[in-house]
């Protein structure tokens, strides 16, 4: 079922804009005044022939009228108003939105106090935690990475300026060949840069400005070097235009402009190997088979699931789609997402979510049809995979992979062929702790916006009621 889209504020912004008074812009629109009051006012949503007559008469993209980030602010909201205790009442969802579509920077201004809010708890209970076992030192605070994060998130994970220059440069080195050596040329002929394979220890890549020397790890995989390789191209190239998206952002800390820094360049690098519009017509011609398209970009799975969900080029957005990595333990270290698949920013994640599955399921590709309690279904694959050290001493590094699309553009992806869509789905959720499920027989703990019973005289799967 499509939501229903209500713009009343964005088009009310828009008129007000242009000094439009209602009647003169009712009558640009071809609809009666007190119609368009009723739109500005959320009472009506929006039709798709309105929402074309609008992109038409205000030269706007039908895509900066989209509600998409709302959605994932009221979300955001809702996890944050979660902290507020079960004794608190529950906000309704129509105050949550109104919020967010009018006043969207007190919004945004209450959703970073409330992250800072939730990192300092997390210090302290970390803190208190390595004094209980008496241990020298409290364990170290991820907030940077937690607000690159954010950026990225914000961003839609797609960093325009960064992606277009890396496209042109790839047209550049392509014009030396393909692959590795293509790319070993590049840096020799346009830097000077010499680039040997003697590194055997955990360290993938190292530089040496003053020798004009790249060092590979020679045990790494090809699709890794590869990587390696256009990321010291992307910062010996696009360095400027990545400075200027760092002092756009304006991160807090240092250490998170650090962060990001590595972070974009790591998107340049990904841009360069995968040129959006190279990339996003063979995800179309072979249906998103991450497989094929590996073997066509010598690139990892990962790399490839990663940059699936960065296609949101405004005029040419791809499939929408969320990517997640996980560890064994659970932990998510990426998550990125163009759809309306929330993941939990603290805490676990649904334990009937199929990524936790593919632990178990080694090189074998997951699929799963699953619901979110909002009613929105997605279509999730999910693979487990092995990045082998190259030495018996060093562990293997393990991960699982996730990505997926909703429901209503499964067709487009290879993982639906021989799925009965329309059948039942997984009920699964963000994360118990702000999980709506009453019926849930795999909850870890309850909600914490939630009244609990705990009944005396039986004893179901899960011991309370909510």
């Amino acid at each position: 079922m499509r939501t229903k889209l209500f713009i009343g504020q964005k088009l009310r912004a828009l008129r007000l804009a242009r000094g439009w008074r209602l009647g003169h812009c009712a009558d640009r629109l071809g609809v009666s005044p007190s119609y368009l009051s009723q739109i500005e006012s959320d009472q009506r949503p929006v039709t798709p022939r309105i929402l074309l007559t609008l992109t038409e008469v205000f030269g706007v993209s039908a895509a900066s009228l989209d509600v998409t980030d709302d959605q994932r602010v009221i979300a955001d909201l809702r996890e944050a108003l979660s902290d507020s205790g079960p004794e608190a009442a529950a906000v309704p969802n129509s105050e949550l939105r109104r919020a967010a579509a009018q006043a969207p920077g007190l919004v945004r201004r209450y959703l970073d106090m409330h992250r800072a809010y939730r990192r300092l708890d997390d210090r302290l209970r970390a803190t208190d935690e390595a004094v209980s076992l008496d241990e020298s030192a409290a364990a170290s605070s991820l907030l940077p990475y937690e607000e690159v994060r954010d950026y990225f998130h914000f961003k839609d994970n797609y960093i325009h300026a960064v992606d277009t220059a890396a496209e042109a440069l790839a047209e550049r080195v392509e014009g030396l060949g393909s692959g590795e050596g293509a790319l070993e040329r590049f840096l020799l002929e346009a830097f000077d840069v010499t680039v040997i394979h003697d590194s055997t220890d955990d360290v993938l890549r190292r530089y040496d400005p003053a020798r004009r020397r790249l060092s590979l790890n020679r045990a790494s995989p090809a699709q890794s070097r590869i990587f390696q390789l256009a990321y010291q191209i992307a910062t010996l190239s696009l360095g400027e235009i990545i400075e200027q998206e760092l002092a756009a952002a304006a991160l807090i800390s240092r250490e998170a402009v650090d962060v990001c820094r590595i972070g974009l360049s790591n998107y340049a690098a990904a841009a360069l190997i995968m040129p959006y519009r190279r990339f996003a017509a063979a995800a179309r011609a072979v249906r998103h088979d991450v497989e094929r398209m590996a073997l066509l970009f010598d690139a990892s799975l990962e790399q490839v699931c990663h940059r699936l969900s960065c296609l949101q080029r405004p005029g040419e957005r791809g499939l929408p789609i969320y990517f997640v990595r996980a560890d064994y333990a659970g932990n998510i270290t990426k998550r990125h997402s163009a759809t309306r698949f929330r993941f939990a920013r603290f805490g676990g994640s649904c334990p009937l979510w199929n990524i936790h599955e593919a632990i178990g399921a080694p090189d074998r590709f997951l699929v799963q049809i699953a619901e979110m309690p909002d009613g929105v279904r997605y279509l999730c694959v999910a693979r487990s995979v092995v990045k082998r050290s190259g030495a018996y001493s060093i562990p293997d590094r393990r991960y699982v992979l996730g990505f997926g699309c909703e429901l209503a553009h499964a067709a487009e992806l290879v993982y639906a062929d021989g799925l009965d869509i329309t059948g039942p789905a997984a009920q699964i959720g963000v994360s118990c702790r702000i999980c709506e499920r009453n019926d849930c027989t795999q909850r870890a703990f309850p909600p914490v916006d939630r009244r609990l019973t705990v009944p005396n005289h039986e004893r179901a799967i899960v011991p309370f009621n909510l």
